[in-house]
This record gives C-alpha cells, structure tokens and sequence, in this order.
C-alpha cells in the first residue's frame, strides 16, 4: 500500500507553511483557513518532510 499524508484538521493552525513549502501536496481551504492534502498526492515527494518537520503544530504525519 501506498504511503499517504495525513493532516489532523482539528490540530491544524492555519499557518499555511506546508502550503508555502510543498504546493504540489497541499492545498488551503480559504473557508476554514486550515490546509488539506490535495487528491492524489504523492506523499515521497522530496517536500513533504521538510513541511511535515515545519508544522508548528505537528499536526502532519506520512503513514
């Protein structure tokens, strides 16, 4: 099975860094001001760690 990029939408802050850092994975909700995975990303890409070790709120993990 494919690894796949979990965001904890509860847990998210807005702070839009994933977004900034790894467009290609992650998108943001202008309504809930809160990122999401966009569909069909690929959680190898070289981006995600960096954005998942820049969540101020840890609220991204590769599973």
């Amino acid at each position: 099975m494919a690894a796949q990029v979990i965001i904890d939408e509860e847990e998210c802050i807005g702070c839009e860094s994933c977004v900034e850092l790894c467009p290609s994975v992650f998108g943001w909700d202008e309504d809930s001001e809160k990122a999401f995975v966009n569909e069909g990303a690929d959680a190898n890409d070289d981006c995600v760690e960096e954005a998942v070790a820049s969540c101020p709120s840890e609220c991204i993990e590769v599973e």
